[in-house]
This record gives structure tokens, sequence and C-alpha cells, in this order.
């Protein structure tokens, strides 16, 4: 985040072939502790808001380590650094990682299967906004005749929109596929295809934001309306979910 903070100020006219390599090694800790998590507890560890938060960072990360091979889109990792680094503090919450009581049960592999797609989903949403920023960034030294929009390495504006768009498609589409397993889900389990519960009423209303940003933008509306829309999204997911997920009953059970 430090070094994200210093190509900002020298107007990212300089490669952040650093700062790529700085997530690589952030990235080769937090598979190791993902992967030593999952087998110490025998289970995916995405069932808990710690787990969730460093699922979907570990997916922003890995989304940019692959983006950032075309050294035009490296500076992805430069914006998303900042936002990975609050979310690696505020996942240290004690209260947010309780402490398991007994061997947990976690056989159900469609189970996992539907929190991963949403979390991957939220992960393809923060990519999102980040292109979102970079977008801003862009249109803000454009519009202010500013040197750095002609002397940085950022990609164009109209490339920035297009990334951001496409992100945001893949969110959703993935965020609808783990909606799509809940009904079986209630079913195996309670007997019923839905029952009320504040985290997926939630979910519900995340899909329908993206969908109506999706509209707007295929219906010519674009631009920093779209990426303004894009970043609060994002904001409203990192600010909210955790709370609605400690109050959802059937996702503690």
């Amino acid at each position: 985040m430090l070094y994200s903070v210093f190509l900002w100020r020298k107007g990212f006219r300089q490669d952040s072939r650093n700062n790529y390599f700085l997530l690589l090694a952030a990235f080769a800790f937090h598979t190791t502790a993902m992967v030593k998590r999952g087998f110490s507890l025998e289970r995916c560890p995405v069932n808990n808001v710690y787990e969730a938060t460093l699922f979907i960072a570990w997916t922003i990360v890995a989304a940019n380590l692959a983006l950032g091979l075309w050294s035009r889109l490296r500076f992805l990792g430069v914006f998303a650094s900042p936002v990975l680094f609050v979310m690696g503090v505020f996942a240290l919450m004690p209260e947010l990682d309780p402490k398991q009581i007994g061997v947990p049960q976690f056989g159900n592999a469609w189970a996992s299967l539907h929190a991963s797609l949403i979390f991957l989903s939220f992960g393809a949403f923060g990519l999102g906004s980040v292109a979102a920023v970079m977008y801003l960034t862009q249109e803000h030294d454009l519009k202010f005749h500013k040197l750095r929009a002609i002397l940085s390495l950022l990609p164009p504006i109209q490339r920035l929109e297009k990334i951001a768009s496409g992100f945001v498609t893949i969110g959703l589409v993935l965020l609808t596929a783990g909606l799509s397993l809940y009904p079986e889900l209630m079913h195996q389990k309670h007997g019923v295809y839905f029952r009320s519960d504040p985290i997926i009423l939630w979910s519900i209303f995340v899909w329908v934001v993206y969908l109506v940003l999706l509209v707007m933008r295929w219906t010519g509306k674009g631009g920093r309306r779209f990426a303004w829309g894009t970043l609060a999204s994002f904001a409203f997911i990192l600010l909210t979910f955790w709370g609605f997920m400690l109050l959802s009953p059937l996702h503690k059970s």
C-alpha cells in the first residue's frame, strides 16, 4: 500500500513492476494461510465473516496478478492495494472469527460452491470498482487538463470503462449462479425452497443494483455515472456485508 501511494505521488509515470511483485509475495502467504486453515478445519474456509473477507481479498489479488501480466493493466494493483489493506485490517477484528466448537461438519459441496460463487462475484465487483477509480482519476486529469493525463502509464479512459463493465458483468453472472443454488440448499436442509433471511435479501438487493448499473451502461448512460455507481456499490458491500452476515440465522446454523 505504501509503495502504491508513492506511485500515486509520481503521477503513474513509473512502471508498477515492484508493486506487482509485492502483491505476488503477499498472495503466496495469503494462499498458504487459506490452505492451512482449510485443512486444519477440514472444510472450505468460507463460512464466517473473517473467512469471507479474506476469500474476497484473495480473489481480487489473484485477478490483479493475472491482469498484471499486461503492463498497461498492472496499475490495477496500485489502486487495489489500499482497498486490500483496509480489508485485511478489518478482517483482524476478533469477533469476526469465532472459535470453532467441536468438529465442523461441512460435507455439502453444494453449500461450499454456493458460498464460493457469491464471494467470487464480490471479488469481481471489487475489481470493477478498482477500474472505476482508475477511470475517475483519468477523467479528472483530462477534465482539468493536467499533464499527468498524458504522461501517465494508465490505460485510456475508454478501455477502463470497458474493463469496469466487464468485471461487473462477470460478477453479476457469478452472483446469479450462486443465488440460483439457494432454493435447492434450502430444500435439502429445511424442506422448503425459500425462507426469508437477511443476507439472502441483501444479496438479491445487490444483484438488482448491479443489474441496473449494467442496463444503464448498455443504454448509453455509462461514463462517470457508471464509474461512481460501481464504486459506491462495492463500498456498500464492504460496509454492510458483515452486519447482514452476523444477523443471518441460516448462515449461523
